[in-house]
């Protein structure tokens, strides 16, 4: 109590100090200055009022602020001139805009056209059943997805336990010693483990074998991703062909689905210990529900687990996005990809999460990287992890059971119309052979579609089925008449069905380890306390709920709500990935319109939806670009030139599409070497493969030389990759087909509005000039792509397709005009931002005009000369103003990177510029000496509650000064919830998993 009476002391103490009127600024926006209609039918709910922050008497305070009186000319100072597209090329007459409601109305309408079957085909998909409580308060919950990745986790220890929780949940259910915080899907996953288990023979064995019984789509990604570092991948029986001494030779792994495709569940364990005498590694995708009734991978011997932890809650979505999950021995975890949450402590001592080993950031690693993967699928995770909190262990098998026993019913209700099963052990999987009762496997498609139910399509013979929790007895009376109607018999009713006693699972592969005994798995399983839970997590955490979060190249804007409704309705979230193309009219039309309109804004000619971050985007073009010199004869061509200021999956992407990076210089002022780029080119003319540009570059400028850059390529036959992290700076003013690029990716969770999600989902796609549109992705399943194309390069046919609907949907409300005055207002907050801040920080790069583009690198190397005071410094103590700090020491190691978006608010931005002028004060005390270098506000930041209400409190600054250096915070305050993180110790003891029940009782 003694605690809180000096909280309560000290905020009493405050509100006394500021008795005075606190000038506060009175919010300027309001529905008095919004646009008036044009005409009395006009729409009055336009988006563009409701997503561009400052109105007009904003932009026009900013552009005098800056010297301008038109907001053409402040445009013509900072985007070159000769890269410069015509006004009408992303306009409302080329993408015409749609009002709020006009939206939804739409979005209604093409729903419609998704015809509502129910969809048995499986194959690593299913019909979750999602928990309101969840699907309210985390999925539609713009607390839960609106925050960034957790790189600041004293302001994001609420998802960073979730994923905690979510990696708990794998390492218990696998039997497996540690597991990262997600994949983007099951199939990179396995590609994932297919590269670790070739780069851990130091590239000596190139044979990676894949058995038969693996999903198609996963084999399909597996061939593209063993391409680009030349494993040589055979596809056969596992069981049988490793029995041949030259495979084994030349073994570095095995990759085995348990259960298979075909529902079989198989005994691994021979084939473990014949993998592990040939010195190679055996991964093995499986499936979370049906580990609670089967043995564990890690109890028979894999060394990597992975799969889809969609069926735990997670929307199908016509493919996405999922969390891939991924486990490993514990000799492993150095090289396991993906971000992994480790257990910590704060300077304090008191227990904390954070992001673990860094170093696998690809920033750091770049060319030495061998994955790019630098996202993940949190708030899937995050979904999939509070899916186990709520049922707990004794629900999950509970659904499980009965998922078996609706399958054993089928089973042998099926075989009793004469068809076959062709594994008598299986878990939730069927696979039939036919031909004992019906004339092909058509007769038995054609039922299912009579009845609206879509199964597995295999082969003439063949037929599958698999059932997931969403599955009831009508369900069951449907799917077994289907059968009696193609072979002719008549149908049974809910009284014909009778339990089947014996499992059909082996007694040698039936779980017997107990899983999820952790306390947060068996405490929230009434709504009452899992609502509390959750929302207890989500108050640890800084979204744009809160506040600007102004990371640069991260571009941090508003996720509407309007985008995001339809995601959730049936008619989008229920749809298999895998369904017939005549069932899915509306997810057609959304995917060709937003494809066409991409191609509009980037000025290319055709597009692909699959890649599933910006990273797979990347990784993907520069296939493109491989497979278009291949099909010219000049495959050899393999050199890629990266400017040494690219982010650090540029490099990583090259190496993975099989390519050798050669860096190239920038000047001293951030600009592309040119000079330097064309000895280069010129050097690798005949093995030059491709260029590399961010552009506007990552140090926040628009380069007058791009065209130049790209025409040294072309010159010299490579093709240009230009990465579209920074797209938002374009849109209707130039764009990158103009700027001489080749193909783009562009990152749809930041310039078209797709939530961030605390460290995913994200969207990639890629549009590519004509002569590289045959080549765009394919899929085994659905057929995408041109005439020449690549392999798959996700699971999905169109990956992460659900939230694509977000995108279409920001694009089609903005409209031409509203996206292109939306680039111009990101400039415009960024150059003002750039104005306030001048004189107090030091801005590294700008144009020749004083301008820079949608972002601002300021640099604090100045700060660490004079008072020791490092970037981390600024960036924890900027948590105490109700900040997250911009994005810290990237692109250069001494800097900040600021990106305010078009969605912030004058207001907003000055608020952020006066918390920033501030700490420059707060340093400047530190230089003159008035406090100590080793002690202070900055050094010690940020300040928790529980510092601030301390009895004790011995430091050379006072807690209002800690806590409340600005009048407006006492008022509106986000507080961190943990002093400073001590990564060093999180390092050196990794733990990644919960606290156990003796642990939880020893903190009491």
């Amino acid at each position: 109590m003694a605690v809180f009476r000096s909280l309560y002391a000290l905020v009493s103490r405050n509100i006394t100090q500021h008795a005075r009127p606190v000038q506060m600024r009175i919010p300027s926006r309001g529905l008095a200055t919004a646009k008036a209609p044009s005409s009395l039918f006009a729409s009055l709910d336009t988006f563009s009022d409701r997503h561009i922050g400052p109105d007009d008497r904003e932009v026009s305070h900013m552009l005098a602020q800056l010297g301008y009186d038109s907001m053409d000319a402040f445009v013509a100072d900072t985007v070159p001139e000769k890269i410069r597209v015509s006004s009408s090329s992303v306009s409302n007459e080329s993408i015409p805009a749609l009002s709020e409601s006009e939206l939804l109305q739409r979005a209604k309408a093409l729903g419609k056209e998704n015809k509502p079957f129910k969809s048995f085909i499986g194959m690593g998909y299913h019909n979750a059943v999602v928990p309101p409580v969840i699907l309210r308060n985390i999925m539609e919950s713009p607390a839960w997805y609106t925050p960034y990745t957790p790189y600041q986790p004293e302001i994001a220890q609420g998802r960073l336990e979730s994923l905690v929780n979510f990696q708990t949940m794998v390492m218990s259910l696998t039997s497996m010693d540690i597991a990262n915080a997600s994949l983007l899907d099951e199939a990179t996953a396995a590609a994932e483990g297919m590269v670790m288990a070739f780069t851990g023979t130091n590239g000596k064995k190139r044979t990676f074998f894949a058995d038969n019984g693996v999903s198609p789509q996963t084999i399909a990604v597996l061939k593209t991703r063993a391409k680009g570092f030349g494993i040589n991948l055979v596809v056969g029986d596992a069981l049988t062909d490793l029995k041949d001494d030259a495979l084994r030779a030349d073994l570095c792994g095995v990759l085995v689905q348990y259960p298979d495709v075909n529902g079989a569940v198989k005994d691994f364990s021979g084939l473990a210990e014949t993998v592990h005498g040939a010195g190679a590694l055996l991964v093995c995708a499986t499936d979370l529900l049906a580990l609670t009734m089967l043995k564990p991978p890690g109890e028979w011997g894999a060394d990597i687990v992975l799969g889809n932890s969609a069926r735990f809650g997670v929307p199908a979505g016509y493919g996405g996005p999922h969390a891939a999950f991924f486990a490993c021995t514990d000799k492993l975890k150095r090289k396991m990809p993906g971000r992994l949450i480790g257990r910590s402590r704060d300077v304090n001592g008191n227990p904390a999460y954070r992001l673990a080993l860094q170093t696998r950031e690809q920033h750091i690693r770049r060319e030495k990287a061998t994955s790019n993967i630098c996202t993940s699928q949190a708030l899937l995770a995050n979904m999939a992890a509070m899916y186990a909190v709520y049922h707990g262990p004794v629900n999950l098998q509970r659904i499980a059971e009965k998922v078996h026993g609706f399958t054993q019913i089928i089973k042998n209700t099926v075989e009793g119309f004469g068809y076959k099963a062709v594994a008598a052990q299986f878990f939730d999987t069927l696979t039939f052979d036919v031909t004992g009762a019906a004339k092909d496997a058509e007769a038995v498609h054609s039922a299912a579609l009579t009845a609206g139910i879509n199964l597995r399509r295999i082969d003439g013979r063949h037929v599958g089925l698999t059932l997931d929790e969403s599955v009831g007895t009508e369900d069951i009376v449907a799917l077994i008449n289907v059968f009696a109607a193609a072979a002719s018999l008549p149908p049974i009713s809910a009284g014909d069905l009778a339990p089947v006693q014996a499992s059909a699972v082996p007694e040698n592969l039936r779980r017997t380890s107990k899983f999820l005994p952790h306390p947060v798995f068996n405490s929230h399983h009434s709504e009452t306390e899992m609502l509390r839970y959750i929302y207890h997590l989500q108050s640890k955490d800084l979204g744009l709920v809160h506040a600007m979060i102004p990371l640069g190249s991260c571009t941090m804007k508003l996720n509407s709500t309007s985008s995001m409704i339809p995601l959730t309705w049936s008619e989008y979230a229920n749809i298999h990935p895998f369904a017939p193309k005549d069932q899915v009219k509306g997810y057609e039309q959304v995917i060709k319109e937003l494809e066409s309109d991409l191609c509009k804004i980037t000025g290319f000619a055709a597009c692909s939806l699959q890649p599933n971050s910006g990273a797979a985007g990347e990784y993907a073009g520069l296939s493109v670009i491989r497979a278009y010199h291949e099909s010219r004869g000049e495959g050899h061509r393999d050199i890629c030139l990266i400017p040494v200021s690219a982010h650090g999956t540029n490099p990583a992407s090259a190496v993975m599409a099989g390519l050798k990076v050669v860096p190239v210089k920038t000047h001293a002022d951030g600009n592309l070497d040119l000079e330097d780029l064309k000895a280069k080119a010129e050097k690798h003319k005949d093995k030059l493969a491709a260029f590399m540009i961010t552009y506007p570059s990552t140090f926040g400028v628009f380069e007058h030389g791009v065209q130049d850059a790209c025409k040294i390529i072309h010159d010299n036959g490579g093709q240009v990759y230009l990465d579209g992290a920074n797209l938002n700076a374009q849109i209707g003013l130039t764009n990158p087909a103009t700027c001489g690029g080749d193909v783009c990716h562009m990152n749809l969770h930041k310039t078209f509005a797709i939530p961030h999600g605390g460290g995913g989902p994200g969207v990639g796609p890629i549009c590519v000039a004509e002569h590289l549109a045959p080549f765009l992705p394919s899929h085994p399943i659905i057929p995408t792509g041109g005439d020449k194309a690549i392999n798959a390069v996700a699971a999905a046919p169109y990956g992460s397709a659900s939230i694509l609907l977000i995108s279409w949907a920001y694009i089609k409300m903005l409209g031409g005009t509203g996206l292109s005055e939306a680039s111009k207002v990101a400039l415009l907050n960024a150059n003002y931002m750039a104005h306030r801040l001048s004189g107090h920080y030091t801005l590294r790069y700008k144009n020749g005009k004083g301008r820079v583009a949608h972002e601002l690198l300021i640099d604090l190397a100045e700060f660490d000369k004079a008072a020791g005071l490092k970037v981390i410094d600024f960036a924890k103590r900027l948590q105490d103003y109700g900040f997250h700090p911009p994005t810290c020491s990237w692109p250069i190691s001494t800097c900040m990177l600021i990106e305010p978006t078009e969605s912030e608010t004058l207001e907003e931005i000055d608020r952020f510029c006066d918390a920033m002028i501030q700490i420059r004060k707060e340093a400047e005390d530190i230089i003159t000496g008035k406090q100590p270098k080793d002690n202070n506000v900055l050094k010690n930041a940020p300040h928790p509650i529980s510092v601030i209400a301390a009895e004790e409190w011995d430091r050379p600054y006072s807690r209002q000064t800690a806590a409340y250096p600005m009048p407006w915070l006492l008022e509106r305050k986000f507080w961190p919830t943990v002093s400073r993180i001590d990564d060093a110790y999180g390092d050196l003891h990794l733990i990644c998993d919960c606290p156990s029940v003796e642990e939880s009782a020893s903190s009491l």
